[in-house]
């Protein structure tokens, strides 16, 4: 079975997540909170980056590349798709060298949350 990954559109879901838990590091802060709403088929996250991050093209890249990450962790780590999950990216996860470490960094916190 595929699983879909959706992101969170309305301005109130976005408010109700940052009232959730967080798990902060060097590259990101994470928002997740239990939904009320059960489908096991899509998996809610959104990745937001800052403007200050960067220009249009540097925004993006970041995202790209948790994205990527997000879909790695889906295949290799059985991740509870009750809960929705917000990614704020800081600019420490634009830097060239530090895709392994980000990656890393977001298996051990996923594994937290398990």
């Amino acid at each position: 079975m595929k699983t879909k990954v959706v992101s969170l559109k309305n301005n109130e879901d976005f408010k109700s997540l940052l009232k959730g838990r967080k798990l902060s590091n060097k590259y990101f802060v994470m928002f997740y909170k239990k939904l009320l709403k059960k489908n096991s088929n899509y998996l809610n996250i959104s990745i937001v980056t800052k403007k200050k991050l960067g220009n249009a093209v540097q925004r993006n890249f970041c995202k790209r590349r948790f994205k990527n990450i997000v879909n790695e962790i889906i295949k290799k780590i059985s991740l509870n798709f009750n809960y929705s999950y917000l990614i704020l990216a800081k600019d420490n996860a634009l830097k060239k060298d530090a895709f392994e470490d980000l990656k890393k960094t977001m298996f051990t916190e996923f594994n937290k949350i398990k």
